[in-house]
């Protein structure tokens, strides 16, 4: 090739890269950079014992009327009634640590305020129509937590046939643990859950008391959300549910878990 020919072709290269990178350029100036959000918003996260990183919350469900005698203080018939459930926003999170007295608010609008202790499944995992054989793979581990309830917004909303979220979807109605993963314990099925207030026991009964297991919450779950890593499940509370007062002590247990223990203020 000549000096000539080899000289063209190197110029005609070059231009051609050029027209391309121009192009490039100009092809990224027309399209708009992704708006950045307005303000920045918290993340609920739960705390992993022993770990340091801590667990992410997306969402929680909660399910109603799981243990036989609760549901029959509630009024309704545990042998016919399919599982039901609602839910908390995530920053309804109380974190509690062990060994700790959580300062826990009084809530606006009630006069009659309850606990409810509940064990509470967490999920690494999730999808849809989930088996319940497969379910359990998705948990990650478990807490103590205490669905707390304006008894009496919920009933007034049930009474008038409206939605009763404003009776359990409150600021701080969810206090919790630290997580322990289901590898150090495994995934509990029988075991002591009882709540006492000021030292004296109101809530008590065995794990294996579920009308619907923790396997099976997630599987009826799975067909009505697609569930996902970070979801939590509140998985019921025993017969006994009852008021509190400024002042009053809440100390929750469920075996082979932290305690759970915040003051109403």
């Amino acid at each position: 090739m000549s000096t000539i020919t080899r000289r063209l072709a190197l110029s005609v290269a070059g231009g051609l890269a050029a027209t391309a990178a121009d192009a490039f350029a100009r092809t990224a100036a027309a399209e708009p950079a992704a708006a950045p959000d307005l303000f920045a918003l918290p993340q609920a996260v739960i705390p992993v014992l022993g770990e340091a990183q801590a667990f992410p919350v997306r969402r929680i469900y909660c399910i109603g009327r799981n243990y036989a005698a609760h549901a029959r203080e509630m009024g309704s018939d545990p042998v016919r009634e399919p599982p039901f459930f609602f839910q908390k926003p995530a920053d309804a999170i109380q974190v509690v640590e062990p060994g700790q007295v959580g300062e826990h608010p009084f809530p606006t609008l009630t006069k009659n305020y309850h606990h409810e202790i509940e064990l509470v499944a967490v999920l690494r995992s999730g999808g849809r129509d989930i088996p319940k054989e497969r379910a359990l793979d998705h948990v990650y581990g478990y807490a103590t937590g205490l669905d707390m309830t304006r008894r009496d917004l919920q009933r007034g909303m049930g009474d008038q046939k409206k939605p009763w979220e404003i009776g359990k979807s409150f600021d701080h109605s969810a206090p919790i643990t630290p997580i322990t993963p289901a590898e150090r314990i495994g995934h509990p099925v029988r075991g002591r859950i009882e709540l006492a207030v000021n030292d004296a026991v109101r809530q008590g009964a065995d794990l294996s008391d579920m009308i619907w297991s923790v396997a099976e919450q997630i599987a009826n779950l799975s067909q009505a959300f697609e569930l996902k890593a970070g979801d939590i499940i509140y998985s019921g509370t025993p017969e006994n549910v009852g008021p509190v007062v400024r002042g009053d002590v809440l100390r929750g247990r469920i075996e082979g878990l932290p305690d759970l223990a915040i003051r109403i203020v």
